[in-house]
């Protein structure tokens, strides 16, 4: 059963003073004491963004305490406010005001959660994982989720479905380069190869969401019909050998774009996609940065 903790709305400004006062023991604890939150649903922090934060607590201060929880041994473990430690670490801070409660691991998924979504940090695959672990590891239905989080239930029910989009287009929607309106149209379609397909051509023409379910719905999608397309499914199918299906996924990760090891019967190739120009820059300077450079 999900229970709600008590979590008030975050304020615009990322360390200003808290409005209400909350339940715990205000403490200075060091900060090389604190670790992060395992439930932290957030999982990429800008760090241009962090570097002004770093900056404004050098000049004033942290002026929020992060939220933490008592471990053995003088440790802490973060409930709240990871973006804040984060920057009191670049800024040099030894200690930082912290408040000190006792929270169960249920409460802290709860409020990391409530945290960032009250603050807009989160990108659409983090807040559909966030979304299902809440699910999986509480045991919450959906209309609990929506109830904990102030969304409707259809919105829960959405964002999760994005989790069932294939990786390489997950990458594109975490990374900003499809939006969530796009992954909820493409989320639509059953087949892995059509929906990555599409997802390049809408990287590449810049296709707009009422373009895309245009498409959906005339059924002009790349790979839905067609001997030549049937052959191409075949050709870039994902290998039977599970290590090179694994090693795909790793290349994929590190590259942040879709990789595919094409096995052939006496020899092999390894294609990396681009959507862009840009795109095709910085997978090489990943790739090869000494001959980027010479270019």
């Amino acid at each position: 059963m999900l229970t709600l903790p008590n979590v008030e709305p975050a304020r615009p400004d990322a360390h200003a003073a808290p409005a209400v006062s909350r339940p715990g023991t205000l403490r200075l604890v060091p900060t090389a004491a604190v670790e992060p939150n395992p439930h932290q649903p957030r999982k990429v922090f800008d760090e241009e963004e962090l570097a002004e934060l770093a900056e404004s607590i050098r000049a004033f201060g942290l002026l929020q305490p992060v939220v933490v929880r008592e471990l053995e041994g003088d440790r802490f473990e973060l409930v709240m406010g990871e973006r804040r430690w984060r920057a009191s670490r670049l800024a040099g801070l030894v200690e930082i005001p912290a408040l000190v409660r006792d929270t169960e691991d249920s409460a802290m998924l709860v409020q990391a959660l409530l945290e960032n979504i009250q603050r807009v940090q989160l990108n659409p695959i983090e807040e559909a994982a966030a979304y299902q672990q809440m699910v999986t590891d509480l045991g919450a239905t959906h209309e609990q989720v929506a109830a904990a989080v102030g969304k409707s239930r259809s919105h829960i029910t959405h964002m999760i479905s994005l989790l069932r989009l294939p990786p390489a287009v997950q990458r594109r929607v975490a990374a900003g380069v499809l939006s969530a309106g796009h992954a909820k149209v493409l989320v639509q379609l059953k087949d892995p190869f059509v929906c990555t397909r599409l997802a390049e051509r809408i990287v590449a023409e810049g296709l707009s969401v009422r373009s895309t379910e245009e498409l959906i719905a005339l059924g002009d999608l790349p790979g839905a019909e067609g001997d030549e397309v049937k052959r191409e499914r075949r050709r870039f199918a994902p290998p039977d050998n599970p290590w090179m299906s694994q090693l795909a996924d790793r290349l994929g990760d590190r590259f942040d774009t879709r990789v595919r090891i094409i096995q052939g019967r006496t020899r092999g190739r390894i294609v990396v996609d681009y959507s862009d120009p840009e795109d095709l820059e910085r997978i090489l300077t990943l790739l090869a940065p000494d001959v980027v450079d010479q270019a």
